[in-house]
């Protein structure tokens, strides 16, 4: 039987989410890659164990995630039935709806019909009565607003769902999303947007100022940029990487010399900073307070441990943010 660490909450820093009183870890562990059918049950049991262990209290999934979709749910709940049963009160699950997930008109996209029935096929592949947090996966140019925040409205008030969230709304989409939900009395809890060193749409476009004004909280994806933050790529594309081919959202005509050669100087201000490239990309992104968490995927064990090793400094000068931002001038996308 799983006993966890007695001194799992002792590192982590927790951070609250927004004006709620939800507390979420510096790093959640996402279920988007590592947690499909091509993974023994064994090593995703070893990497949940190891990251509750570590302070990691926030398993962030989605209903389509695995592969094959529905894959990573099964594997969370597969898990907390047989190591974390006792102790579900302190874990925070939260799952999306919003990408394609059967055949058919409602199985994507944004209508009540889609969320309602995803979030319920989500609640029985993950064993459970509700779920922490329930997202709008994205925004949905072809359902009124009103419908898809009416949705999440409902799973909260039915006890589905505690909180709810969006993921990838612009701006502009989130302070009307958080009107709506306002107006029905739920809060927006929080935006799950892409963010990182490479990727700074949410700075551009004012996304982190709305949320700041709302009172919401965001957890941001891909903060390594597919593992291009980390020293895997600073020599070139190894043999099965996903630039390799091993992923359809990391091609090799990504990883150009003259990005390995930014890596290779930003390895080097990390290496100054006592830490790997990938935990000064992770200290990144969490800089400030601004982003509440940045969700981190494992395949391992010792790379979970590398990125929960971040959280020892999170802290930049002025020296260090410029010097990053001229090493990447001309390479962020916005």
């Amino acid at each position: 039987m799983y006993l966890p660490s007695a001194d799992r909450y002792t590192a982590m820093p927790y951070r609250r989410t927004g004006r709620s009183g939800l507390l979420l870890p510096a790093l959640s562990l996402g279920l988007w890659h590592n947690f499909g059918g091509d993974r023994t049950p064994e090593s995703q049991g070893e990497i949940l164990r190891r990251a509750f262990d570590l302070g990691i209290t926030h398993f962030d999934l989605a209903n389509n995630y695995g592969p094959p979709p529905g894959s990573a749910e099964v594997a969370m709940g597969r898990a907390l039935k047989t190591d974390f049963a006792r102790l579900r009160d302190e874990i925070v699950i939260s799952t999306k709806a919003g990408y394609h997930m059967w055949d058919g008109p409602y199985g994507e996209w944004g209508s009540a019909k889609s969320l309602r029935s995803s979030l319920d096929q989500s609640l029985t592949r993950l064993g459970v009565d509700y779920v922490d947090v329930f997202y709008s996966h994205r925004f949905d140019p072809d359902t009124p607003l009103e419908e898809t925040m009416r949705a999440l409205d409902s799973a909260v008030g039915q006890g589905k769902a505690l909180y709810a969230g969006v993921s990838n709304y612009s701006a502009a989409q989130t302070r009307e999303a958080a009107r709506i939900l306002d107006d029905l009395g739920t809060p927006l809890l929080i935006h799950q947007p892409r963010y990182s060193m490479l990727d700074r749409w949410v700075e551009d476009d004012g996304l982190l100022d709305a949320l700041d004004e709302l009172g919401t909280g965001s957890i941001a994806y891909s903060p390594l940029e597919q593992g291009i933050l980390s020293d895997r790529y600073l020599r070139g594309i190894p043999e099965g990487s996903r630039a390799a081919g091993a992923s359809p959202f990391l091609s090799a005509d990504a990883v150009t010399p003259e990005l390995v050669a930014r890596l290779g100087a930003l390895n080097e201000l990390a290496q100054e900073r006592g830490q790997s490239l990938a935990q000064l990309a992770l200290a990144w992104v969490l800089r400030g307070g601004r982003v509440t968490s940045a969700v981190v995927g494992a395949s391992s064990v010792a790379q979970l441990e590398n990125s929960v090793a971040a959280v020892r400094n999170l802290e930049f000068g002025e020296e260090e943010l410029t010097r990053i931002d001229e090493l990447l001038k001309g390479a962020t996308r916005s």
